[in-house]
């Protein structure tokens, strides 16, 4: 009986997410599979700002070598790292029932952070957003996995660090979070809580296997995010918040983009049928940009140059 080789980054919760996958993979199909860790760019720049190594594709480029190589047979990816562009040789058979979208703070709740406490993050959305609630607080970069940064509140090292819910569940350690943000406070990054699994574009029986994984609301609601995204030609690094979901019947995208100081706020929404999640990504694109977003993104351009 063939064995599927999954591919995965080597942090504690990348390899949760595979798990899960061959748990799933099993179930479905009946399918045995193993684990194959591959360390990407991502994980061994750990000490560099993201905004430094250039945020797009560093945690899958090797997986997605390792596929076209076919050293492995499927890729477990958190949708919020995968770049707007992908190889035409490989597909997403699978994008799972999405998990938490929100974001939260570990160590402090928002309100009772002191005045220019220090603050951990490795991401502009989170900074650029609470910013704006927010503007005394100092922001730090934080980089590794996400025991190392529990680690590093628990020493005081920062007074809070904000993180992904949907990491923190999946990890069994919700009990840390002081504080889960609305999405009024912190939109969530483009496909945040969201796995989706990648093969090879000729390998129709891995996708097969993979097709019950699929959750179609999900799947509209990643397509407009990433529309959105890529419309607005965005990678890891930029201060874009987007979040689409269906309600009613209807699939709604909010979206914000704001300044790396949290000053320069605009912020969307729109709603379309779910048969035109793409459409809908392109028209918030246009309505951001006609709000002022286009001067925001160039700046935090020219501040990353």
């Amino acid at each position: 009986m063939r064995i599927l080789r999954i591919g995965t980054r080597g942090s504690l919760l990348a390899k949760w997410q595979a798990e899960s996958i061959r748990k799933r993979v099993f179930a479905a199909a009946g399918v045995e599979a193993e684990i194959v860790i591959i360390k990407t760019a991502g994980d061994r720049m750990q000490q560099a700002p993201l905004t430094q190594i250039g945020g797009k594709g560093i945690f899958i480029k090797e997986l997605e070598e390792a596929l076209l190589e076919e050293s492995i047979d499927l890729a477990v990816h958190s949708v919020k790292d995968i770049p707007t562009d992908t190889p035409s040789r490989l597909m997403f058979p699978a994008v799972c029932r999405r998990d938490d979208v929100r974001d939260c703070l570990v160590g402090s709740t928002l309100a009772s952070l002191r005045q220019g406490a220090r603050v951990g993050t490795s991401s502009l959305r989170r900074q650029a957003q609470v910013l704006h609630i927010r503007p005394d607080l100092d922001f730090r970069d934080l980089r590794g996995n996400v025991d190392t940064r529990l680690r590093k509140v628990e020493s005081g090292e920062y007074d809070a660090i904000l993180l992904a819910k949907a990491g923190l569940d999946r990890l069994g350690v919700s009990q840390r979070i002081s504080e889960i943000l609305s999405p009024d406070v912190c939109m969530p990054a483009v496909g945040q809580g969201a796995i989706a699994v990648e093969c090879r574009l000729k390998d129709t029986e891995t996708a097969d296997i993979l097709a019950p994984l699929d959750d179609a609301e999900t799947r509209t609601a990643i397509i407009a995010e990433r529309a959105l995204l890529a419309a607005l030609q965005g990678g890891c690094q930029v201060p874009l918040g987007a979040w689409a979901r269906i309600e009613r019947g209807e699939l709604v995208l909010e979206a914000c983009v704001s300044s790396v100081d949290g000053v320069q706020y605009v912020k969307q929404r729109a709603t379309a049928p779910p048969d035109q999640a793409a459409a809908l990504g392109e028209h918030m694109a246009r309505l951001l940009i006609e709000a002022g977003a286009q001067s925001i993104l160039e700046e935090v351009s020219r501040q990353r140059g």
